[in-house]
């Protein structure tokens, strides 16, 4: 068993806790999980994202995380190193590749969407300083959607930024960056979060994101659950397995797994709860916001509000560095295996896989204007790219995830990884869950989202 990773490891529990709640707040809390949650019903969709977190993404979570400390390599590898161990067929490693792959497409156009964040918090603070404050943020919207060119720079600029942190390593770089951006994120947050409580519409939008409404469930706001549930964890991309290959020996994985997972989890209700009350303080509809709720229902209500240039500027500022600490983490598992299977030094490595996903990000950038013709199955380019990676991707990965660490991964590993003095029935229940509940309800969601059910 080894101790230590190759490509460093973290000094502290919280430094992996720091550095696995930045891969799992990203844009999936603070843009995704508002909008989603308009579309879908708000309080009846929060209840089934809770379960799904609760019996699909905290067992995942721990498996993942036991498998990387485990192996002490990249995915690939180390799911290699556990198959062996097991008896069990390299194909294993599969779900290293996958994983990885999927993380990769992920990254690509997450960093585009990353690029508008970058580019909103660069127009409010220009308007801080006498620019021109955006009063039609539709055509503002639009204009941007419509240039490739300017798209590409800022999709470019959010590569640079990933790129330069996962270059330096896991305690000069990701640690390091974590440290200082994770706090500075919670502080954005509850600054907001102020605000919007002291709008007068706190109640009201307390209650359309808790208040059930059963009559909107149905099969397809379950996968849409389960694929936030996910997304939002960063789960079957093997970002939190990567990450579980630099925790420290002595760290206990229950309990950090329940922390990144409840801090996530917070930090999605808070940006609702901080988004929410603007929203309808101003007469705009929370129920039927789409993607669009960020980038053009808000700064709508920020160019009538006092101080909203001040808010938008925050406001985006953390939108920005929420999806930093993500895009570090979509870029790290790639990083590492291609450091262990060539000669290429880390900040080489990361060069190269910074440079495929910005050309590969370009897909998405034409998706909205030069190709914005051209459709894959029914769907514009960036769409069809998200469907293949978020909503097949990663429930695939993480079936095959709880399959691996249930069935095949020795009871012997799995029991000194999680925890030697955990009592039995707590191990059995994780065990129970891990190989019955999660792939049941995993394989439900992929059957209704390929139409079988």
């Amino acid at each position: 068993m080894q101790t230590t990773s190759i490509h460093g490891m973290w000094s502290s529990r919280l430094a992996f806790i720091l550095a696995a709640t930045g891969s799992a707040v990203g844009l999936g809390n603070i843009w995704r999980f508002p909008y989603v949650t308009s579309d879908n019903g708000g309080g009846a969709f929060v209840l089934i994202y809770l379960g799904c977190i609760l019996l699909v993404g905290l067992p995942i979570m721990w498996t993942e995380i036991v498998i990387g400390r485990r192996g002490r390599m990249s995915p690939i590898n180390s799911l290699r190193e556990l198959s062996d161990d097991a008896g069990a067929s390299r194909k294993w490693m599969g779900i290293g590749f996958l994983g990885v792959i999927a993380g990769f497409l992920i990254l690509s156009f997450y960093s585009v969407v990353a690029g508008w964040t970058l580019h909103y918090g660069f127009l409010y603070l220009k308007d801080l300083f006498g620019g021109a404050t955006i009063t039609d943020p539709d055509a503002t919207f639009g204009s941007l959607l419509a240039q490739p060119g300017e798209l590409a720079f800022w999709h470019g600029l959010f590569m640079v930024m990933t790129v330069s942190v996962v270059a330096f390593g896991v305690e000069k770089g990701l640690e390091r960056a974590v440290s200082i951006l994770m706090p500075l994120l919670f502080v954005l947050l509850l600054v907001l979060l102020g605000y919007g409580m002291n709008t007068g519409y706190f109640l009201e939008a307390a209650g359309f994101l808790f208040k059930p409404d059963w009559s909107q469930v149905s099969g397809a706001m379950i996968v849409t659950a389960m694929g936030q549930a996910f997304f939002t964890l960063s789960l079957g991309m093997c970002a939190i397995m990567t990450y579980g290959a630099y925790l420290p020996s002595g760290v206990n994985i229950p309990r950090v797994g329940v922390t990144v997972a409840a801090t996530d989890t917070v930090v999605a209700l808070v940006a609702g709860l901080a988004i929410f009350p603007i929203v309808i303080s101003f007469g705009l509809d929370p129920a039927g916001g789409g993607p669009g709720l960020i980038f053009t229902s808000l700064p709508l209500a920020f160019a009538e509000m006092p101080f909203g240039i001040l808010y938008g500027f925050l406001f985006f500022t953390l939108l920005s560095v929420a999806a930093w600490t993500s895009g570090i983490s979509l870029m790290e598992p790639a990083t590492a295996y291609i450091v262990e299977a060539t000669n290429l030094s880390r900040k080489a490595a990361a060069i190269c896989v910074a440079a495929v996903a910005w050309m590969m990000g370009l897909a998405s950038v034409f998706s909205f204007n030069v190709w914005s013709e051209v459709r894959i199955g029914g769907l514009e380019v960036m769409d069809a790219i998200v469907y293949v990676a978020n909503d097949v991707m990663l429930p695939v990965g993480g079936l095959l995830t709880a399959v691996f660490g249930g069935w095949v991964l020795s009871s012997r590993i799995t029991h000194e990884e999680l925890d030697k003095k955990m009592p039995d029935w707590a191990y059995n229940a994780w065990l129970w869950v891990t190989r019955i509940v999660t792939p049941a309800l995993i394989l439900v969601v992929l059957a209704g989202l390929f139409g079988i059910i």
